[in-house]
């Protein structure tokens, strides 16, 4: 009797003083280390519809100012044009504070971090270094300043443990250019003319790119031997012994001949072997005969399944190795054929999933319809069971969409809304400046990553807040770039996509350029009465009646799932 009592006043304590549930519209905040469990333990990832964010690793972030300088790389550089100390520990540390996780970024691509050229060119547009990544020296070796080989596989980890993709930048077809420190590569190896003129197969392949760009001779299969400078430079590092083992049983197990191609090849699949690396953004693709690049599919996905096997308990998912082109100018409007004048090639058939398309930034300022509409119909038929990546701006494009950043709002809402893979380029989020006085070319889109403005401008805050909860819905909802499109209302603007695979399917709703409060949503035929939804913009939930979602919210945009 004594222990019924004692029961009941319990019971009676917690329904009288347990706080009533309230619904609260949440306004836009930044909070570290903010993460959807649900997401990354239910929600497949898929690479059609990926949320990628590339950036520079010398600009993004510094986390090891010890590193800043390395091989006497003192001299003065032009505007934006030498080392500034972004590496590949300040990359680790991002995604540590979450911050990542809370753009619903899945997949992280950074610049290319092997050892660069030693010494400065003059260039045109002022003296450079190759802070960039794209002037190899030693395919073998990270560059200091850019971090370790432990530093890499601190990242990969860091990534992985996260649920974010990691995408090495590989450039296959030259070396860095020629300086008092960097002695051209032997004659066997290179052809230092003549420059391409990009009208023809022959003189967009065998060529250089740009003056002072030793091109690699990637379309032929004749035996070389290494250049002595290498290694001297590997005896130099104790590590000659080692490296020539690797490269005998490399070429003992594949049975290619030992020509430049094979090599390089063999020194980038090495990340993926020794790190798990999950894919490749593939550097000046259409300057390269495409059976290289199967090739360097080939051996990478090979690499990447035998790492798979020696760490089973560290493998994300089944996804195969992931290969995304940079086709210069490559736009999705030309599907799978890319015309080089006199021949027309498909990369997508020579082990890319994905090709970078250009296209995007001409169509951002069509009504959204106009562009969902296009890109869904091509990706579901000329590219099916391909995929393009979207950008507005990038590292080496000087038309940028928006380039004074006075539509930041609308960038965010056309990237990350636009069927396809989207690549966030660092800063996009919180409108660094493009324009930097003083600086020449494409170094203008590469300034240091504006931490600062994050931190105390008002309307950058608001900005990135934008950004990150269209970047967490469309990361939690694979139908957002790998699904189908369908306009259920005209005005207001309200859309679906669906994506569905094997049992998994997925169903979200969007609305853009709604009317602020009370809002009515058409849903029907594709969200039942009775549904129960949520709204994760305004994190406002309601109930399907009469075919709509009706609800009252500060924002004119709503990003509509399915309530948990």
């Amino acid at each position: 009797m004594h222990r019924s009592l004692v029961l009941l006043l319990v019971l009676a304590f917690f329904y009288c003083c347990k706080p009533e549930k309230k619904e609260t519209i949440k306004q836009p905040e930044i909070v570290a280390n903010q993460s959807n469990p649900v997401a990354t333990e239910t929600v497949p990832f898929v690479w059609e519809g990926a949320n990628i964010y590339f950036l520079l690793t010398d600009r993004f972030n510094n986390g090891n100012t010890t590193n800043d300088v390395n091989f006497e790389r003192t001299n003065e550089t032009g505007e934006l044009r030498g080392f500034m100390g972004g590496d590949l520990e300040g990359i680790t540390q991002k995604i540590e504070e979450g911050y990542f996780s809370d753009l619903g970024i899945n997949a992280i691509w950074f610049t290319p971090v092997v050892e660069q050229i030693h010494g400065d060119t003059d260039e045109s547009t002022g003296n450079t270094y190759g802070y960039h990544g794209y002037w190899a020296k030693d395919w073998t070796a990270l560059d200091p300043n850019f971090g370790t080989k432990k530093d890499l596989e601190k990242l990969v980890k860091t990534a992985h443990k996260n649920g974010i993709r990691v995408l090495m930048d590989v450039v296959l077809n030259h070396t860095g250019p020629v300086t008092d420190k960097d002695p051209v590569w032997p004659e066997e190896w290179v052809r230092t003319k003549p420059t391409c003129e990009f009208t023809t197969y022959e003189n967009t392949t065998a060529c250089t790119l740009v003056d002072n760009l030793p091109d690699i001779y990637t379309e032929s299969d004749e035996n070389v031997e290494l250049p002595d400078a290498l290694l001297a430079k590997w005896k130099t590092e104790g590590r000659i012994s080692t490296e020539l083992d690797e490269l005998q049983l490399f070429f003992d197990r594949t049975g290619y001949p030992r020509a430049p191609r094979f090599y390089i090849i063999k020194w980038l699949t090495d990340y993926v072997n020794d790190l798990g690396i999950d894919g490749f953004r593939v550097d000046t693709v259409k300057h390269v005969n495409e059976n290289a690049w199967s090739e360097l599919y080939k051996e990478a996905s090979a690499a990447f399944e035998s790492w798979k096997k020696k760490h089973p308990n560290n493998v994300l998912d089944d996804n195969s190795f992931y290969m995304v082109g940079e086709v210069y100018n490559y736009n999705i409007s030309n599907g799978r054929l890319f015309d080089l004048g006199d021949k027309k090639v498909d990369y997508f058939n020579h082990g890319f999933k994905s090709l970078i398309n250009f296209e995007l930034k001409q169509d951002a300022d069509m009504d959204y319809e106009s562009i969902f509409k296009k890109y869904n119909k091509l990706l579901h038929t000329d590219l099916k069971g391909k995929s393009v990546l979207n950008y507005l701006t990038s590292h080496d494009d000087g038309n940028p969409y928006d380039k004074d950043r006075k539509k930041p709002i609308r960038a965010a809402n056309v990237l990350l809304l636009t069927p396809g893979a989207s690549q966030v380029y660092y800063g996009d989020e919180s409108s660094r400046d493009l324009t930097i006085e003083g600086a020449v070319g494409d170094a203008t889109l590469r300034s240091f990553m504006n931490w600062k403005d994050q931190d105390s401008l008002p309307g950058t805050k608001n900005i990135l807040a934008h950004w990150q909860k269209l970047g967490k819905f469309r990361k939690n909802h694979p139908a957002i770039g790998a699904g189908k499109h369908k306009r259920l209302s005209k005005k207001p603007y309200v859309f679906s996509r669906t994506y569905i695979n094997d049992d998994f399917k997925d169903k979200v709703v969007v609305g853009l350029d709604l009317p602020i409060g009370k809002k009515s949503l058409s849903v029907k035929g594709f969200f039942g009465d009775g549904t129960k939804l949520h709204d994760t913009y305004s994190d406002t939930y309601m109930e399907v009646k009469d075919g709509k979602a009706i609800f009252e919210s500060g924002f004119d945009i709503a990003l509509l799932e399915l309530a948990q």
